[in-house]
C-alpha cells in the first residue's frame, strides 16, 4: 500500500466579505515533494475576477493525471519491448455534462498522445495500439474513475 498527501491552502483576503460570494477562488496546492501549483475554479465555472485563469482548475489536473499516468506506463511498456521513444506529446480533452442523475460530471476523456520513435525499429500500428491499450488497463487513475476515457492516437 501506498500513501499519497497534498495540501490545498487559500485565504480570504481582508477586502473580502465572502457571504456576498464574490471572493477569490485563487489557491495553491502543494504536494510533498516541494512542488507548489498555483491552482482556481474554472472560469467556466465561476468568472473572472474570482477565478485566476493562470491557476489550474480541478477539471484540467483531472485531465493531466489520467494523461500523466496513461505515459507513464506506456514508456515503460515501449521501453520493455524494445522502442526507443524520443518524445511523446498528449493534447487531452475532457467533457463535463450532466450525469444520468443529473448532476456535473467529466463524462469522458480522450488522449491524443503522438509518440514519435527514435530508431528504425517501430511498432506497428496494431503494437501501437496494444501498447496504448496496455497503458490504459493498468493506469491507476483511469481504473479509479467511472469517466470514460478513450485513446485518438495521433500518427
Amino acid at each position: 500500500m501506498a500513501e499519497y498527501r497534498a495540501s490545498i491552502l487559500w485565504q480570504r483576503a481582508s477586502d473580502e466579505q465572502y457571504t456576498d460570494r464574490k471572493y477569490s477562488r485563487a489557491h495553491q496546492w502543494q504536494f510533498d515533494g516541494g512542488a507548489t501549483i498555483e491552482a482556481s475554479s474554472s472560469p467556466h465555472i465561476v468568472p473572472l475576477p474570482y477565478s485566476s485563469a493562470e491557476g489550474v482548475d480541478p477539471e484540467e489536473a483531472f485531465i493531466a493525471s489520467l494523461s500523466s499516468c496513461h505515459m507513464l506506463f506506456f514508456l515503460d511498456f515501449a521501453a520493455k519491448a524494445g522502442w526507443v521513444v524520443d518524445s511523446y506529446t498528449d493534447h487531452a480533452i475532457g467533457v463535463m455534462n450532466k450525469d444520468h442523475m443529473g448532476r456535473m460530471s467529466m463524462s469522458e476523456v480522450t488522449l491524443r498522445p503522438k509518440v514519435v520513435f527514435s530508431t528504425a525499429k517501430k511498432p506497428c500500428v496494431e503494437q501501437l495500439e496494444q501498447l496504448h491499450h496496455q497503458a490504459h488497463q493498468h493506469c491507476f487513475i483511469a481504473n479509479s474513475v467511472k469517466t470514460e476515457v478513450t485513446t485518438d492516437m495521433v500518427l
